[in-house]
Formats: structure tokens, sequence, C-alpha cells
């Protein structure tokens, strides 16, 4: 079963089968495919992200179980975000179950829930390969390269998509807040009073209920794709890697601030790209004229306040983290305030807050650069993802 309490080091889960060959971690539950495209989860039930129809019993959340509703589908990838949880069958279909009033299931106008998995009807005719889900925006990638949005659009997250691209209420009062405080220490519950009123302001959210074709992207191939809290990242097959969304930590990694989607202010060449909560991560390739240095590097931007970036410098400009020269990463992921890394010697290595023991490294100690994660050592690592406070890691037996 899962765990049900704090665990500093990496900890195998009971009640799996043994061919595990795909895992996902949302906001506070995880998710196993199996090699038979079986798939269970476990965690976090409050919006029925674990797929099991009738309400179960708190206490038996942390067991894990085969999401009921998926019987007859072959699932070959899944994804998942703080409320709700998706399915790709080996046919390209698109599932998805859980609860979201921002749209984030894309299965129709005002529908918000779903406790079993429902397939996206809207993308009958698309062959879906990966789907990476914010806070309440989706994205979509089709075999082909075409990239489909839904959900809550504002500060331009799912770039244009036939609607006028607006600040979300509380972005677009955040520098308001932020000199508020600063004027003086007792006009905290002034600010707060504007942070009170925006939310209320979203009870009339911008929302796309359906997928629906992203026009910026409508010429160019989609080859990653990857969701933040309120931001998305998006890698053409040319190099070009696009931000929208919010910038209130600097995770958009470039100077315009336009809403929209718009090129990330970024020296070397994308490969491969994932997001935290408000901070950006990518492993990039670099340019032939740096001769002394081929291998890839990890680079990040954003949020910083728990050292998750794994360097020192402007947060808000993509850096090399350089203390994981003369490894090669492979994968990297982001959570709440830690990220970790995969390289190609079947490696873990995590930084940024330690706490609960999210980083594996035995105690809640924070980390300033990466470090490995010596008990996976003897370990082949063959996966590894970052849910908001938890890791999932893939090995082979």
């Amino acid at each position: 079963m899962g765990l049900g309490f704090d665990a500093y080091e990496p900890t195998p889960v009971s009640g799996l089968p043994d061919d595990v060959s795909a895992i996902a971690a949302g906001h506070y539950h995880s998710l196993a495919v199996t090699s038979l495209g079986h798939l269970w989860a476990w965690g976090r039930n409050s919006e029925a992200q674990l797929g099991r129809g009738s309400p179960s019993p708190r206490e038996s959340w942390n067991e894990p179980r085969r999401v009921e509703g998926l019987y007859e589908v072959r699932v070959r990838v899944a994804f998942a975000s703080g409320v709700i949880s998706s399915a790709i069958g080996d046919d390209g279909s698109l599932w998805v179950w859980g609860k979201s009033k921002r749209g984030q299931l894309g299965l129709g106008k005002d529908i918000t829930d779903a406790v079993l998995p429902t397939r996206v009807t809207a993308l009958l005719d698309q062959e879906i390969v990966k789907v990476s889900l914010g806070w309440g925006h989706a994205l979509a990638l089709t075999r082909d390269g075409k990239l489909f949005g839904w959900g809550y659009y504002a500060d331009g997250r799912l770039g244009t998509i036939g609607k006028a691209l607006e600040a979300s209420p509380l972005d677009s009062i955040a520098d308001k807040i932020t000199s508020t405080i600063k004027d003086s220490n007792s006009m905290f519950e002034a600010a707060e009073k504007l942070v009170l009123q925006a939310i209320e302001k979203e009870d009339d959210m911008p929302i796309i209920w359906e997928p629906t074709l992203i026009e910026d992207m409508h010429d160019v191939d989609v080859a990653d794709i990857a969701c933040g809290l309120d931001h998305s990242l998006i890698l053409c097959s040319n190099g070009t890697l696009l931000s929208g969304g919010s910038n209130a930590y600097g995770q958009l990694g470039r100077e315009k601030s336009d809403l929209g989607l718009h090129p990330v202010d970024i020296q070397l060449r994308p490969i491969s790209i994932a997001s935290g909560l408000g901070h950006s991560l990518a492993i990039c390739e670099h340019l032939p004229l740096e001769a002394t240095k081929q291998e890839p590097s990890v680079v990040t931007w954003g949020w910083n306040q728990n050292s998750q970036l794994g360097r020192e410098g402007q947060e808000n400009v993509p850096m090399v983290v350089r203390s994981l020269d003369g490894e090669k990463p492979i994968f990297v992921s982001g959570g709440r305030v830690h990220s970790i890394a995969v390289t190609t010697k079947k490696e873990v290595w995590s930084w940024g807050c330690g706490r609960n023991g999210r980083l594996g490294l035995g105690s809640s100690a924070n980390e300033f650069e990466p470090m490995l994660v010596e008990s996976l050592e003897g370990f082949q690592v063959l996966g590894a993802v970052a849910g908001l406070d938890h890791n999932l890691v893939l090995v082979a037996e």
C-alpha cells in the first residue's frame, strides 16, 4: 500500500503489480501504468481523482487500486494535476476524471466533475501523445505536432485561443499589492483585502470548456509541453521555446511581459522541458560554437524561495545549473519547491526544499544545489517524477 507517513528516503510502494512501466504524480496522489496497460492510483481522493467510482473511506486512499472504468482501455501513459487525473490509451484516446470548476476536464460547458474516467469527445479524431495539467488549464499534444488547450485561459497561458487575452484578477493587481505592502507594515490588511476582492472576481472566470486548437501554433510543430501552476511552456520542433501565463516569479524566463505566448530568453537549445509550481526547467544542448561543452545541461528559472533552481544568479533569467556539469541529464521534473533530475548513469539528483523528506536524502534539510540520492545507488532508475511535495521513482528489478 501507499505509505501514509513521511518517507525521508525512497521506500518501496507495496500492493502494485510487478510490471509497472510508467508513473505519474499529481499534487497529492500517484498513478502507475503496467505493461498490460492497467492503471493504478493511490493518494488524495477528495476530488475523485483516484477513479474509484463510489466513495471510499479515507483510510483506504493510500492503498493502490486499479482505476475503474478503464478495464477495456489499454493505457499507455497517465498524467495528473491537483484535482484531476488523465490517461492516454494506446489508440491516442484521452480520458479524464476528478473535479475542477475551471474547466480542466475538457468535457464540455459547465461540466466540473467526472467520478469515473470519461473520454474527451472533442478530441475523438486526434491521436494524443502527451497531456500537461496546470492549476486550472491543460495542454494536449498530438502525434502530428498539433497543440490543443482548454480550461482557465487568463494571462495568455493558452495563447490565442479564440478569445481576447486578459490578465487574471490576481495577476492584474500584483504590482499594486506589492507596493501597498512596501509602503507600510500597517498596510498588510489593505493588501489582503485586494487579494480577496480579486478572488471574488474569479467567479466569472475566463474558461474554454473543451479542447481547442491553439491558434498561435497553427503552422508550427510542437515537440514538448509543460504546465506550471499558472504558466505554460511550449517547445517547438525547431528548438524555439515559448512561454505564457503568469510571470509573478519570473517563471516565463523573458523580459517581454506581454500576455500570450512569446519566446523565452534562452541562449541554449532546449530538447525537453518541465515545470514546477512556479519555476521552469529545461534540458538544453549547447550551441556548436561552444566546442568545450558538448554534454546537455539543466537550465532553470523562476521561483527560488527554497533553492529549487539549484543555482545562484538572476532568477528570472534561464541559467545553467553548474553543479551538474559532468553529468548527462535525460529527464527533469519540478514540484512545489523542489526539483529532481535523472542522468544517463540511471541516477537521481534532487535539490531545493527538503521538508518532509521530499528530496529523498534522509533529512528535512534544504539543498542549495543538486545532491545525489545515494540510497538509490545499485538500482537502475527508469524514470522519476515530482508531485507537489513527493516523488515517484521507477526502478528495474
